[in-house]
């Protein structure tokens, strides 16, 4: 698991009840990383946010993160 992804698992993982349940799926293209993270169905609110806000924030910090790199990296929210 690279840097991204560890982050995105750290902070998925301390905002959920059940961080245990916490899984990232990496799929790597030509220019662009996807990350798939999976949560238990009663955590997917609290990484959603309110409006969406906390999931917006995490986008941004790995958008940011990848471009050091110079690779554009998405994150999808899977349900289990």
């Amino acid at each position: 698991m690279n840097k991204v992804a560890e982050l995105i698992k750290s902070i998925a993982s301390s905002l959920v009840d059940k961080p245990e349940e916490v899984e990232i799926h990496e799929v790597t293209g030509d220019t662009t990383t996807v990350y798939e993270l999976k949560v238990a169905q009663e955590d997917l609110g609290k990484i959603i946010g309110k409006q969406g806000k906390t999931a917006k924030a995490m986008r941004t910090l790995l958008g940011a993160a990848a471009a050091k790199d110079k690779r554009r990296a998405v994150l999808e929210i899977v349900e289990q």
